[in-house]
């Protein structure tokens, strides 16, 4: 198991053995909540510092993660960048916009523009979020020198070509996920996790019609 996998399951962020449902409503039997790594400070920081080591090489400038669990991957992966390059690299990061995007506010794109950005995301599923974060610094004058994400869960579609950047998962764990009618954790009955994920959210919407 990789150092990430081994921070995670320490943490209590994998969870399996369970039925989850997640944000796109696709049940899946195995869960990664990265909300529980995030409390504990020092695993926290040795992700972000597998992160900094993996792109030490890129010359980064600024470190952006997408609200809200990539304000802190950015702060920290900025601060160990630093220490191992020598200098300032800056933390910032692109909140969602009404339509579902993502854009610089604060005056931050002023701090990405002409610069070398990496764009560091927990879990990559589509990948969309952190392409949204691209085009936001794209479109703010700087330019992605490469992606980083944790886990990903998608390594056949979520590539560095579906980037067109330089893409650096720390680790893959492929995930099988069923939609409703074909799940079979439905069939055998197995009850839905309300705790974590969005089986709660799920289960209200779904008793209201």
């Amino acid at each position: 198991m990789s150092k990430v996998l081994d921070i995670l399951k320490s943490t209590g962020a994998i969870i399996t053995d369970s039925h989850f449902v997640g944000t796109s409503g696709r049940h899946m039997p195995t869960y990664i909540n990265k909300d529980a790594l995030y409390p504990h400070i020092a695993e926290t920081s040795k992700v972000c510092e597998l992160f900094a080591d993996k792109v030490k090489d890129l010359n980064i400038d600024v470190v952006v993660g997408p609200a809200l669990g990539g304000i802190i991957l950015s702060t920290w992966t900025a601060y160990h960048l630093g220490r191992l390059l020598g200098r300032e690299v800056l933390g910032v990061y692109a909140e969602k916009t009404p339509e579902g995007g993502m854009i610089f506010t604060r005056g931050y794109e002023k701090l990405v523009s002409g610069k070398k950005v990496l764009i560091v995301e927990d879990l990559t599923t589509t990948g969309g979020s952190a392409k949204k974060t691209a085009h936001a610094v794209t479109s703010g004058g700087g330019k992605v020198a490469g992606i980083c994400a944790m886990v990903n869960r998608n390594p056949k579609e979520v590539t560095s070509e579906y980037f067109g950047v330089p893409f650096f998962p720390l680790d893959v764990l492929e995930i099988p996920t069923y939609e409703e009618k074909d799940c079979p954790m439905c069939k055998a009955g197995v009850p839905i996790n309300t705790s974590v994920g969005h089986g709660k959210k799920y289960l209200e919407e779904k008793n209201k019609v």
